[in-house]
């Protein structure tokens, strides 16, 4: 997996934290850390969306940001555990992860040579 892939990946996951961030913060610190982690997970996947197909980078994204968020509210929060639910987290992941395969890795740089906007 190359470098974008592991933006995509990271700030999939760092969008975990700030949307728990969202519904759980309490005090101005965690609003803060809230935010910096909004503005991470953006960063981290505006980069790999300059070297990879957005609507897949997109889809990777927000497709590992639901899944981990359906998991950390059970695991760290209480929500209730429901097979249904566990289920299409797995058909969601399965459509992320072949998503991934079917896109390759993609490592030309996109405003080579394209017209495209730099």
């Amino acid at each position: 997996m190359n470098r974008n892939w592991w933006y995509v990946v990271i700030g999939g996951l760092v969008e975990i934290v700030w949307v728990s961030g969202l519904k759980h913060s309490a005090t101005v610190w965690e609003w803060v850390g809230t935010f910096a982690a909004i503005l991470l997970s953006f960063l981290l996947i505006i980069l790999a969306s300059k070297r990879l197909p957005v609507g897949t980078v997109y889809a990777v994204f927000t497709g590992l940001g639901t899944a981990g968020t359906v998991v950390a509210e059970m695991v760290f929060f209480g929500e209730p555990f429901r097979w249904s639910k566990t289920m299409l987290i797995l058909i969601l992941l399965c459509g992320v992860i072949g998503l991934k395969l079917v896109s390759g890795d993609e490592t030309g740089d996109r405003s080579e040579g394209k017209g495209g906007m730099a």
